[in-house]
């Protein structure tokens, strides 16, 4: 049976022992990474936490919306055995009818056999098993040539770059186009960060020139043989140095030979999917969940409004 549960009736302890029990266990479902980007986030619970699914409820003007937040690409049902359609479906119908309007993203292993609610989004993903130099074969000419650009300009790499550090690098060239960001937004990051760092499941590699200047980071999370790219800043240097090639290539290498699989974190958008690819990332495809549960006119209202907002 599943069942609801809000905020301060659940067990963290039984919670995390699922997700690392979960075949589809990832870092985002964690108890204390969701304290971080939701606080009070409730949650669907099926038998002794045998299967458990975040909800992460917003009230805004007396409604409830189940919404995905910020730093979480996949969510959705995590189990302890295999998952079916219909188990995923059922754990869909079991959102409390008080949330009236639902978008959120499930997990790549949370199949559905209907679309009439859902439609795909793209991740890319890199399995690290093979010797660097068996994944370096399938390279892109274009990240070939941004590696050879790399040494050519001597960049060096390192782990001690500190989240603040990485935060202001992107928030002082690409975070001048992301106006949804706020300073709130960022606070959690960097939150999310040294937490992550504290727990052993995070860390930081920066790109340094040769004249010792920070012009590209990006901060991985580690957890469950899965390495997630979160979030990365570089500047206008970056892209005339090859800095970003030359990060992810580091990071290839030090984990090549290994279970690990390195975790893109998308995309839709067709250069960076085409960047991915460049380095043989493979496409993985998770389902985005959209319910509008309101009557009319307030659903069309809703619907309206939100599509104004995504632009």
């Amino acid at each position: 049976m599943i069942k609801h549960l809000p905020s301060e009736q659940i067990d963290h302890e039984k919670w995390d022992k699922c997700i690392n029990n979960s075949y589809n266990g990832i870092i985002y479902a964690k108890s204390w990474y969701l304290n971080i980007v939701h606080p009070d986030w409730e949650a669907l619970v099926e038998g002794n936490y045998l299967r458990v699914m975040p909800l992460t409820v917003t009230k805004k003007f007396g409604i409830s919306y189940f919404m995905q937040p910020f730093f979480i690409q996949q969510m959705g049902i995590f189990s302890q055995s295999k998952m079916y359609p219909e188990k995923t479906l059922e754990f869909i119908e079991a959102i409390p009818q008080k949330i009236k309007y639902i978008d959120t993203n499930l997990n790549s292993y949370n199949k559905l056999t209907t679309n009439t609610f859902s439609k795909e989004n793209e991740n890319y993903m890199l399995d690290l098993i093979e010797e660097y130099s068996k994944i370096r074969a399938n390279y892109s000419s274009n990240n070939i040539r941004n590696l050879k650009k790399a040494g050519k300009h001597k960049l060096s790499i390192i782990k001690s770059v500190k989240p603040n550090e990485i935060i202001n690098l992107f928030n002082n060239n690409k975070g001048k186009d992301v106006a949804k960001w706020t300073d709130v937004n960022y606070k959690t990051l960097e939150r999310l960060m040294y937490m992550a760092i504290h727990k052993g499941m995070g860390v930081v590699y920066g790109v340094y020139t040769e004249n010792n200047q920070l012009c590209a980071a990006a901060f991985f999370t580690r957890f469950n043989k899965r390495l997630i790219f979160l979030f990365s800043g570089s500047n206008q240097t970056a892209k005339q140095n090859g800095a970003m090639s030359f990060l992810i290539d580091s990071v290839i290498k030090e984990h090549s030979s290994s279970q690990t699989t390195l975790d893109f974190e998308g995309s839709n958008d067709k250069n960076l999917a085409r960047f991915y690819k460049g380095f043989g990332a493979k496409k993985m495809a998770y389902n985005r969940i959209k319910i509008n549960r309101m009557l009319f006119p307030f659903s069309s209202l809703l619907n309206y409004y939100l599509k104004q907002k995504e632009g």
